[in-house]
């Protein structure tokens, strides 16, 4: 069962990133394309977390590797949305 909600959350985020994507593309909001970066990190996170938990198993532990790139694609938001105050 939770190999099905990993790959859920995944294509979740990898969904959210291509909406995004496609919206800054046609729109060019700035803050649809710190969005988009956002889930990107997210859904390479999510993807880790697939290979982390159902690949590798017990062995290797990418814990603190997810974290950092999870941290760093919401720091990508906050630049967005603080940038975007600014203007």
């Amino acid at each position: 069962m939770g190999a099905i909600i990993y790959f859920m959350c995944a294509l979740t985020a990898l969904a959210c990133f291509s909406l995004l994507w496609r919206g800054w593309r046609s729109n060019g909001a700035a803050l649809l394309f710190w969005s988009a970066l956002c889930f990107a990190g997210l859904t390479v996170s999510n993807v880790l977390l697939v290979i982390d938990k159902l690949v590798l198993g017990e062995d290797v532990d990418l814990t603190p590797l997810r974290l950092v790139i999870t941290l760093a694609a919401l720091l990508l938001l906050i630049f967005g949305l603080a940038w975007e105050d600014e203007k």
